[in-house]
């Protein structure tokens, strides 16, 4: 358990009870998904039931009990990517990563999601790489796409 990273991340926050997603969000930016041990000291110090910390989790799909990779694709399968090939796209980074929807590379570099609607459907088909959206993207950019991130 990293206690010091932690208690950094909770220093950010004077008034802790109303800033629980705010450290949820900070706590995976660190690790890239939420660890237990990390997620009981939290409510130890906070004096935030466990279970209260676990309802959030579970409710938001941002969140993940799964360690993630350092790059989370998000592949858009709403109606407007669906219908211009989104489906394509994401079988193309599948087959590049060799991993399935819901997975994560074994260097812990990618992870792989699907996504109902990212809100820019006049982007379709959308990828979204971290905090960095593409456009319109066929099967044909996804090397290009993918190699922005390797290391």
């Amino acid at each position: 358990m990293n206690v010091a990273a932690i208690d950094s991340i909770l220093s950010k926050f004077p008034e802790i009870k109303g800033s629980l997603i705010g450290i949820l969000h900070e706590v995976q930016n660190h690790f890239h998904y939420l660890p237990e041990g990390e997620l009981r000291y939290i409510s130890k110090k906070t004096k935030i039931p466990i279970t209260q910390i676990y309802s959030i989790i579970n409710f938001y799909n941002r969140f993940s009990l799964k360690p993630k990779g350092k790059n989370e694709i998000c592949v858009c399968l709403g109606t407007a990517c669906h219908v211009k090939g989104a489906e394509k796209v994401m079988n193309e980074i599948s087959a590049k990563l060799k991993i399935g929807k819901g997975e994560t590379t074994d260097d812990m570099k990618f992870s792989l999601d699907e996504v109902r609607c990212i809100g820019a459907c006049s982007l379709a088909p959308a990828v979204v790489v971290n905090e960095d959206t593409h456009g319109m993207v066929s099967p044909k950019q996804v090397t290009t796409i993918l190699s922005k991130y390797k290391d």
